[in-house]
């Protein structure tokens, strides 16, 4: 892996799950992972319940734009990270794949966002802590 590794999150629409999980990544790693996101159908814009529940742990997604997956996303990415959505994407050797189920959150209201905020983070703390070196 790279000094800085680089982390591609995947999910359909990249409009909530991905989003999120983007938002805590670039958040929680201060500057030291470079981070992606995309989808394989991208909506036209981020999920406002997502924007709102992470608004509330102080992580502004709202000016994100869905992006569409590309085979450079992927081999330019030490990790990839699908979202329990059954997106498939291009397999390189040497990558880190890991597809993390999670509800989707399109069209729920706030408390089931919260919940898969919450779950996001967790993970993404747990990745962090496998992929940064620690300093002492």
């Amino acid at each position: 892996m790279s000094e800085k590794p680089t982390v591609l999150f995947v999910c359909v629409h990249n409009a909530g799950r991905s989003q999120m999980a983007a938002g805590y990544m670039r958040a929680l790693s201060e500057g030291k992972v470079e981070v992606l996101s995309a989808g394989s159908e991208p909506k036209d814009q981020i999920n406002p319940v997502a924007i709102q529940a992470m608004a509330e742990e102080g992580i502004d997604i709202a000016n994100n734009v869905p992006k569409i997956l590309t085979t450079e996303a992927v081999k330019d990415s030490d990790v990839v990270i699908t979202m329990g959505c059954g997106d498939t994407c291009p397999i390189f050797p040497g990558k880190r794949y890991e597809d993390w189920e999670l509800e989707d959150p399109a069209g729920k209201d706030i408390i089931v966002v919260r919940r898969v905020r919450d779950d996001i983070k967790g993970r993404i703390q747990t990745l962090l802590s496998e992929i940064l070196p620690v300093t002492a």
